[in-house]
């Protein structure tokens, strides 16, 4: 796998992650885990200093999956919020926690069921939360 990019995250996703993490239940350890790994080589700021291109919980994400030619566009949302947001993707979810964090260009290897690996690259954020004002849903 090739080298992780550091990534940035917002303190508040941070903490309501790290709790999703630790309320974890054996069908989500292995993504807990990973989650964990992204978190732990993070760096963690306060919301005015996120970035326009970084990506956080609650933006609206568009990303291209290199390996199937395909852009798609997410919701990165927290699990809770799935059954409300249309195209929602959980932050628990494989492809979700490869998301947070990342920046517009970046491209990472993400390893899915099955071991497979889904290249992704993030190509724009359309909503970011914390440009709007919205860092608390």
């Amino acid at each position: 796998m090739a080298t992780r990019l550091p990534i940035i995250i917002y303190r508040l996703d941070a903490e309501r992650l790290q709790r999703l993490i630790d309320e974890a239940d054996d069908n989500d350890l292995a993504v807990a885990r990973s989650l964990e790994e992204e978190l732990a080589r993070g760096e963690v700021v306060d919301p005015e200093q996120i970035p326009g291109d970084v990506v956080s919980m609650c933006s609206q994400v568009q990303f291209t999956d290199l390996d199937r030619d395909r852009q798609i566009i997410r919701a990165l949302v927290y699990p809770h919020a799935l059954a409300t947001t249309e195209d929602g993707i959980s932050g628990m979810a494989p492809v979700g926690a490869a998301l947070i964090g990342l920046r517009i260009g970046d491209t990472i290897n993400w390893p899915l069921p099955g071991g497979h690996e889904a290249q992704l690259r993030i190509d724009a954020i359309l909503w970011p939360p914390e440009r709007e004002g919205q860092c608390h849903r």
